[in-house]
């Protein structure tokens, strides 16, 4: 049995709505400013039009809600059609932390879990050592509120 923390967090939320739909909301990224507390926007760049591996896109930030606003990279780490979207935050190789969402038909809707993870760094582990507590508690928040209106316009 480990006594090491995971460096992340998720939230599972289900959605009356057919995985299709549900993946073709969270796989776009253009629409994440609709739904997040702290992205404001996103867009796809280097070429990218949609979500495949390696895609490219860059997501406009105010952390906590409240700032600093900055714009940050993002490349697609998986896409798996209907079953999971994942991208890292970071630069080539260099990724502070992972974002996904995983989707599971289930009792006549899906099942969508988004989660993060920080990379397992020395400095992120400090960082998670000192504030992890908060900023996981925080980062909670924020997905279920994307969820939640996530779920709002899938089953409307």
């Amino acid at each position: 049995m480990s006594l090491v923390k995971p460096l992340g967090g998720e939230v599972t939320v289900h959605m009356k709505a057919p995985v299709e739909d549900v993946w073709a909301l969270v796989s776009d990224v253009t629409r994440i400013g609709e739904f997040s507390p702290e992205t404001l926007e996103a867009e796809w760049t280097h070429g990218a039009t949609g979500p495949v591996v390696g895609a490219r896109f860059k997501g406009h930030v105010k952390r906590n809600g409240v700032g600093p606003v900055y714009w940050t990279p993002c490349t697609v780490t998986k896409a798996v059609e209907n079953e999971v979207f994942e991208f890292a935050v970071g630069l080539d190789g260099n990724a502070l932390n992972t974002w996904g969402y995983r989707m599971q038909a289930e009792n006549g809707g899906t099942s969508v879990t988004e989660y993060f993870r920080l990379t397992p760094a020395w400095f992120m582990r400090g960082y998670w050592l000192v504030l992890g507590r908060l900023r996981g508690k925080t980062n909670e928040r924020g997905m279920r509120t994307t969820l939640e209106r996530m779920k709002a316009v899938v089953e409307a």
